[in-house]
């Protein structure tokens, strides 16, 4: 009596996901009508969310972020430097975001996706303007020496929320980490201690093994379609759906920026609202998840 059952079930499947393959935004449409989607996420919930700190040993500071099966590797290398003439008291910060093919099958070896430029420059935009990290806390001698610090970026994995994963996993890479060691060498050169052997000798930056951060960003991305907001969207979701707004909000609710690259939909000013509303419920969301993870790496 099983058998025609599951033959039953079977049918019903393949006919779901090629009506799926071939109607997807009329599939999403009755969904809607409903008020949930065709993974039985309410509009307005996130996906599951982790963070996992530390996540490559060799890096200064690092951590592996997903949203759903999207996932970020965010990796921070510290290396000295002389500052700039035009700013003698400020380190800097080199941002890179790499989509090797291995994160979708829509990025082809030996070609750089689209978004990868677009999301570095999302990226370095929304750390400077946030005013996350102030520049002079990256100084170690006024005029003589500063850190750089080289924070790449690897997506390993596509589903959506693009820009959302990474900044979180950049956040939670400079949440937690101890700024390295430097001292002075015979040539009377700030260097790494560690790397020249000279641990054995007084830091420059004693009082300096961490850098304070404010005003920490968080970000939300939602898709428009006609009265609808979708909110955290897969990959299916935006490609059929084509209004996408991404807000950023700070720790304090405070509006960092608003992104809406085109699409068919007028983000009208209660489609916006409604969006930040969305981001400050999950911003409250990702600080809980953030602090989570910090507080198991200081049990450990």
């Amino acid at each position: 009596m099983g058998l025609p059952n599951a033959s039953g079930d079977l049918s019903t499947e393949v006919e779901v996901d090629a009506f799926r393959r071939l109607f997807p935004l009329r599939l999403y449409e009755k969904h809607l009508l409903e008020s949930i989607r065709p993974d039985a996420r309410p509009l307005g919930r996130a996906r599951e969310t982790t963070i996992a700190l530390g996540a490559v040993a060799s890096a200064n500071g690092s951590a592996l972020a997903k949203i759903g099966s999207t996932t970020m590797l965010a990796a921070i290398k510290m290396e000295v430097m002389t500052p700039s003439l035009e700013t003698p008291d400020e380190g800097c910060i080199a941002i890179d975001f790499h989509m090797p093919p291995i994160c979708s099958p829509i990025v082809r070896p030996g070609r750089p996706d689209e978004a990868a430029p677009v999301v570095a420059k999302q990226l370095s935009d929304t750390i400077l303007s946030s005013g996350m990290i102030n520049l002079k806390e990256l100084s170690l001698v006024s005029g003589k020496a500063a850190w750089m610090a080289y924070l790449d970026i690897y997506c390993l994995d596509v589903d959506g929320a693009l820009f959302d994963t990474a900044l979180l996993s950049v956040v939670a890479a400079f949440s937690y980490f101890p700024v390295p060691v430097v001292s002075l060498n015979d040539d009377g050169k700030i260097v790494l201690s560690e790397e020249q052997g000279l641990s054995d000798r007084e830091p420059v930056n004693k009082e300096k093994r961490k850098i304070n951060l404010s005003s920490i960003p968080f970000s939300l991305t939602c898709v428009l379609h006609k009265n609808y907001i979708l909110a955290d969207p897969t990959a299916e979701e935006e490609s059929i759906m084509d209004t996408i707004v991404t807000v950023v909000l700070d720790s304090s609710s405070q509006l960092v920026s608003l992104h809406k690259p085109g699409g068919t939909v007028l983000a009208y000013t209660s489609a916006i609202q409604d969006c930040i509303a969305l981001t400050r419920q999950r911003v409250k969301e990702l600080q809980k998840i953030l602090e989570e993870a910090i507080s198991g790496m200081e049990v450990d």
